[in-house]
């Protein structure tokens, strides 16, 4: 249901939503089954993004050529690539 002014103008919520429902869903690479295949559990694949995005920000060399500007998607790649592992230790990864 969309309601519209007495202008008969949509306002910008009414437009985005448009929007929305007009675009195809984007798909998520990799996937996150595909990345589960890499650790052993999601809470690992969650510390490990984002370990390796803070150490991206805070200015390591991205070891892979993925296009983009977010340390988060750089090091989903990376893990995805096999250039960071884990090891896991008795007191955690640290």
């Amino acid at each position: 249901m969309t309601f519209t002014r007495s202008s008969g103008k949509k306002n910008k919520f009414e437009e985005r939503t448009f929007k929305m429902k007009n675009t195809k869903k984007a798909m998520i690479y990799p996937a996150i089954a595909e990345l589960m295949e890499k650790v052993d559990s999601k809470y690992t694949l969650v510390i490990m993004t984002a370990k390796r995005a803070r150490q991206i920000t805070a200015g390591s060399i991205p070891r892979t050529d993925f296009d983009s500007k977010k340390s988060t998607s750089i090091a989903v790649n990376e893990i995805y690539e096999d250039k960071v592992t884990y090891s896991r230790t008795k007191d955690g990864i640290k």
